[in-house]
């Protein structure tokens, strides 16, 4: 770690997830060991394999969040970002009325999908109904960089604003870019996180074909365990430089510390332990932590024959006889697997983990696989103190992304 650069503090966290509204139901859920996977709802359930998902509950009521005027500008991936951040802004106290804050602002969130609902509509809209006019504001619902614009707009922020698109480590790779806009000094202030909502009839039949998801529940590490299961929603947070932060009398929820980010230039499914243990290697020397450091692990964890026993490598080979010790979780077994929003929903487990000293569990585990033989907490929350933790998204594409985290 340079000791000179800024560092990087959370002070806002928000998110709205397959447990409702907000941050803290999500984390209380995590917490309890409460499931959010439940039957599948979608009005053409019955003609697809898949019969479970994680999804925002029905009582989300976009007409009574946004203003009738902007509403129909935003795909639900959208909406979701929107809402997320503006919880976490609340949450970080800043004022964006504050002269010259929002050109001090950047805005970097994530996406595996994007617009998929509009994209989903409109395709049936043109190729079932032969529509000739599609809705005239498609493209900026779609387009994958709309959450981080509507975000800028809504904020009035005028710093460096864009989306990043990494499949699962969409997430990870926009708080880290973030996080490296504020050490260049480009930006005081940045608005991070990912979203996703792409639980639509051609995304479910897309998943089915690939036959990695699960038919009942969400599995990692267990012998027993029949792939992911498909989730959505969004985490925003509030990232700031720390000086900037203690200026106006902040307290940081935590330190975003190290940063690391690899590619496999492998398969483009398959997960490579290489490739996963270079970015977590990376993360510790970001931050300038040694592996004993750290107490607990947020597994990316998805549930699949081929994920869980190489992410279990690519552990021990950083950790060597310290992995023995480390509490490691995967919370997809009870958020689901929300694809882009998944290192921002896990990163708000992360940020309870070490605010609470509570270990959330790795729910179903019931019968360990022989090849996965680290401390998974099993089950059932863990009070434990945790100084410092690492939050893996390892993605599609060979794409791996790693935050490091310590108390501030």
């Amino acid at each position: 770690m340079n000791p000179s650069r800024r560092r990087v503090a959370i002070t806002g966290m928000g998110a709205i997830s397959p447990y409702g509204e907000g941050a803290a139901l999500l984390w209380s859920g995590l917490r309890a060991g409460l499931s959010a996977i439940r039957p599948l709802r979608h009005a053409r359930a019955e003609e697809v394999r898949v019969k479970v998902a994680a999804q925002v509950p029905d009582s989300f009521d976009p007409a009574a969040r946004f203003d009738e005027r902007i509403l129909p500008q935003l795909d639900r991936t959208s909406q979701f970002a929107l809402l997320a951040a503006r919880e976490a802004v609340a949450q970080s106290g800043l004022d964006f009325a504050s002269a010259g804050l929002g050109r001090r602002t950047a805005v970097v969130i994530g996406t595996g999908v994007g617009g998929e609902n509009t994209q989903s509509e409109q395709a049936r809209r043109l190729y079932g109904e032969n529509a000739t006019r599609l809705h005239p504001l498609t493209i900026v619902r779609v387009m994958p960089n709309a959450p981080a614009s509507q975000i800028s707009i809504a904020l009035g922020a005028h710093g460096p604003t864009f989306g990043i698109v990494s499949a699962c480590a969409s997430s990870n790779h926009a708080i880290a870019q973030a996080a490296m806009l504020i050490r260049a000094g480009m930006a005081d202030v940045a608005i991070a996180g990912g979203t996703e909502a792409c639980i639509t009839y051609g995304a479910l039949r897309a998943w089915e074909a690939m036959r990695v998801l699960a038919d009942d529940t969400c599995r990692p590490f267990s012998v027993n365990r029949r792939g992911l299961v498909l989730g959505e929603g969004a985490g925003v947070f509030v990232l700031e430089a720390m000086d900037h932060a203690y200026a106006r009398g902040a307290t940081p929820l935590a330190e975003l510390a190290g940063l690391g980010m690899t590619a496999d230039a492998g398969d483009i499914v398959a997960p490579d332990p290489a490739g996963g243990a270079a970015a977590m290697a990376q993360a510790l020397a970001d931050a300038g932590l040694v592996p004993e450091e750290i107490d607990y692990i947020n597994a990316h964890g998805t549930g699949t024959p081929a994920n869980d026993p190489t992410e279990t490598m690519a552990i021990h080979r950083v950790f060597g006889p310290h992995a023995r010790r480390l509490a490691v979780s995967s919370t997809k077994s009870m958020h689901g697997h929300a694809l882009g929003a998944s290192g921002a929903l896990e990163l708000v487990a992360v940020l309870g983990a070490l605010a609470e000293g509570v270990v959330p569990p790795t729910a179903n585990l019931d019968q360990p696989d022989p090849a996965c033989d680290l401390d998974y907490v099993p089950n059932t929350a863990r009070d434990m103190p945790v100084r410092a933790a690492l939050s893996n998204s390892f993605a599609f594409g060979g794409l791996n992304a790693v935050l490091a985290l310590k108390r501030a």
